[in-house]
């Protein structure tokens, strides 16, 4: 059975708003005859000229619309439809449109960020990653520069000197978290010259919910070299030696796992006899137990981290790939290294960290794009203040989304997948297959290529291909196996990227879209659906799902259902409770949300008011003038040995790294707020309350505190062939700095991890009982 619903919902949600537009659009239709007798040079002039222009603003967008539309055809030889113009004027507004897979995204944004540009502002276009922030930027460069419009991109390569030419464009692309780690690097600099960002006006997010929902709240990091802390090769080897059941037990939803008596009694004899829950003398010895237990019984090789050239690098669970700067918080990651027994990575102290979400805050204009918005318009509207506008396809979709197919076990489910597949694949229809993790994609490709079918392998251990072979997905004959939803920001043409063979495979029915489970979120399934039926052509898609699968177990278990003979489940009632499930997970992931900006929100205030210190210090004399009303002896002793600018570049240094350093420390005594702020919860007071009435407390006096260190320091630098030695005073950077991403820790704060451990101690007695 055909289902689409975009067109009903376009018209029940959108549709009398996206009308809003169809006049202006009309009208450059009109005037379009006027812009295409024009001259590329006339053509640029044309569109400077709109930034002065005095007339209505309904009168410079028709102008715009031609503009954009004649200028995009020549410079990039592609005529946008009247949906890709609606979407950039949207987007100008202030929104997030929803454009369907294929639809364009990419050249309407680009208009949108030239509109935005032609007014006199300046545009960072966020994307999801390096790759296509480059692929975009230099694509479209022909059609910004025909509108007189600079543009550039950074990446994770660019030098200082190619950020800073890059900003100063009036356009400029990037990842979220190259945005977001120039920030705070700026944040560090002592010298206005060092500064490569400039002033923030207009973020326009390409792949809007994976950035502003699934990624929202990353915290990204900028860490200083410290002394690294003991190794944790002791503790790895006394947990290997741990066997499930007997002396440690996993809980059923898979996300905590817990010592029993007697893996508590062969760890306390391993050390030699200790108390393993004496506090004062073992604590740390607990604390590394706990991390190295959860790193071996609940962290995954080739489904949470994979292995490559010497290191471990994590998945993003939410894109099924390499997630590139990413790490967990310093312990936990440490104990997955010594799991894996590769060399561990730099550790270090926090110097300031900022979250995706606060990052995105900062924009004064927001707005976006992407193919599956509406599912995401709560977090939109909660988080951002966004409105979501969907908007038709520029040909009705006519997709065939099948009914879910259930299975009582997995084994059941893959068996059916397989044969699925080699059902398909004999007919010539190109197929992706979508899994969930990186092992599940191993696996089935292993049993498709026991099956006779050739497949092309996608997911975190190859993702530097992933353009090429998404690209190739739609061939004659291709079998594309790949984690989550590869590919965002990558079309899939029917016949291959140069569509030789397009007939053929529509005579066939398009791209077959198959997912082996179901997501956490029902956007995700959306978005796995989306890569078929692209711009009105034929395509298909099918889940096959099972009763074991996660989703499943975490959410409803105990789900049953009648089966046939292959095990396929024949009961409806079986999708509706799937369904639910999905649900539940979409509620609980949006409860997690909620609860971690509302512990973010106040340091990203917190934060704002550093900046704006450090700003004062940074562009004025403000540090030399409070030296000298605070300290007027000091200030005349050092003005007579040294020359005015010498004296306020050495207090400028002094009060920067002040700031700085209790800025560290603030974060710091943040983050150990939070692993222990839940034991209010006992004494009935409300954690995140509690968490915001001792942040304010503990940050009230930073800069008062700060101040008075730099005087005091001041006050007692020496002074060397004319120059003020700040570096002998203690004033110095850090020796390293680098920047990751940490993920939310998936098993809690340790002190729950600790809690749960007692628990279990204390607990009540059964078989565990029994002597090791």
């Amino acid at each position: 059975m055909t289902k689409n619903n975009r067109l009903g919902r376009w018209l029940s949600n959108g549709g009398i708003r996206t009308g809003r537009y169809s006049r202006v659009i009309q009208r450059a239709g009109r005037e379009a005859e006027r812009f295409r007798e024009m001259t590329d040079a006339e053509l640029t002039r044309a569109a400077e000229s709109l930034l002065g222009d005095p007339r209505r603003e309904r009168d410079r967008l028709v102008d715009f619309v031609a503009l954009g539309r004649e200028a995009a055809e020549r410079a990039v030889g592609l005529r946008p439809f009247d949906v890709q113009l609606t979407g950039a004027l949207w987007m100008m507004a202030g929104t997030v449109v929803e454009m369907d897979t294929g639809e364009g995204k990419t050249l309407a944004g680009a208009l949108a960020a030239s509109g935005f540009a032609l007014r006199g502002r300046s545009v960072h276009v966020v994307s999801v990653n390096d790759y296509l922030a480059r692929r975009d930027a230099e694509w479209m460069g022909p059609l910004y520069e025909l509108l007189g419009v600079s543009v550039g991109w950074i990446g994770a390569e660019s030098t200082p000197d190619e950020r800073r030419e890059a900003y100063s464009r009036r356009v400029v692309y990037g990842s979220v978290s190259e945005f977001g780690f120039d920030v705070l690097r700026d944040n560090l600099c002592t010298d206005p010259d060092e500064l490569v960002t400039g002033d923030v006006d207009v973020a326009l997010v390409d792949e809007a919910d994976s950035v502003l929902v699934d990624e929202a709240r990353v915290p990204l990091i900028l860490a200083g070299s410290v002394e690294t802390g003991t190794a944790l090769e002791r503790v790895t080897e006394v947990v290997s030696r741990l066997r499930p059941g007997r002396h440690y037990r996993v809980d059923e939803a898979g996300r905590d796992v817990h010592l029993t008596r007697a893996g508590e009694r062969a760890v306390e004899k391993a050390y030699g006899g200790i108390d393993l829950y004496d506090a004062d003398q073992n604590g740390a010895v607990l604390t590394e137990v706990n991390l190295a237990l959860h790193a071996r019984a609940l962290l995954r090789r080739d489904v949470d981290y994979i292995v490559r050239d010497g290191r471990v690098e994590l998945v993003d669970a939410s894109r099924g790939r390499v997630a590139k700067l990413q790490r967990w918080p310093d312990g936990l990651q440490a104990a997955v290294e010594a799991k894996e027994a590769v060399a561990a990575t730099d550790s270090g102290e926090v110097l300031d960290t900022v979250s995706v979400q606060g990052l995105i805050q900062r924009y004064p204009m927001l707005c976006g794009m992407t193919g599956t918005a509406m599912p995401a318009e709560e977090q939109f509207r909660r988080f951002y203040n966004l409105s979501v506008v969907p908007l038709p396809p520029n040909r009705p979709c006519v997709r065939d989304d099948e009914p879910d197919r259930f299975y009582q076990t997995a084994e059941d489910r893959d068996e059916a997948v397989v044969a699925h597949i080699v059902e398909r694949h004999e007919t010539g229809q190109p197929i992706l297959i979508g899994t969930l993790d990186v092992a599940e994609s191993q696996r089935l490709a292993d049993r498709l290529t026991e099956a006779g079918v050739g497949c092309v392998v996608l997911n975190a251990k190859n993702d530097a291909d992933e353009a090429k072979v998404i690209a190739s997905a739609g061939r004659l004959g291709a079998v594309t196996v790949s984690t989550q939803i590869a590919g965002r920001g990558t079309d899939i043409r029917l016949g291959g990227p140069d569509g030789t063979e397009h007939d053929e495979v529509v005579a066939l029915g398009g791209l077959h879209v198959v997912g082996t489970g179901h997501h956490s979120s029902k956007r995700v399934d959306d978005q796995l659906r989306g890569r078929a039926g692209r711009q009105g052509d034929p395509g298909s898609s099918v889940f096959f799902a099972s009763l074991e699968d996660d989703l499943i177990t975490r959410h409803v278990p105990g789900l049953s259902g009648p089966g046939d003979l292959d095990g396929r489940i024949t009961s409806p009632r079986v999708a509706v409770r799937a369904a639910h499930a999905q649900r539940i997970a979409e509620g609980l992931n949006l409860d997690q949300h909620s609860l971690t900006w509302q512990y973010h929100r106040l340091l990203e205030h917190q934060r704002t008011l550093v900046v704006e210190e450090r700003d004062r210090l940074l562009h004025t004399d403000a540090a030399v003038d409070r030296f000298r009303e605070a300290a007027p002896d000091g200030f005349e002793e050092l003005s007579a040995q040294v020359s005015e600018t010498e004296l306020a570049r050495a207090a400028r240094l002094v009060w920067l790294h002040q700031i700085d350093r209790h800025w560290v420390d603030h974060l710091a005594v943040l983050a150990d707020l939070r692993e222990t702020i839940h034991l209010r919860v006992l004494g009935r007071q409300r954690p995140v309350d509690e968490f915001h009435r001792e942040a304010i407390r503990a940050f009230q006096p930073l800069i008062s505190r700060a101040e008075a260190a730099a005087v005091e320091t001041m006050e007692s630098v020496t002074v060397r062939d004319d120059r003020i030695d700040v570096a002998a005073a203690g004033v110095a950077r850090p020796s390293a700095t680098w920047t990751y991403l940490v993920t939310d820790n998936p098993f809690g704060t340790a002190l729950e991890r600790d809690m749960r451990g007692m628990r279990s101690r204390f607990g009540g007695g059964n078989a565990d009982d029994a002597d090791d």
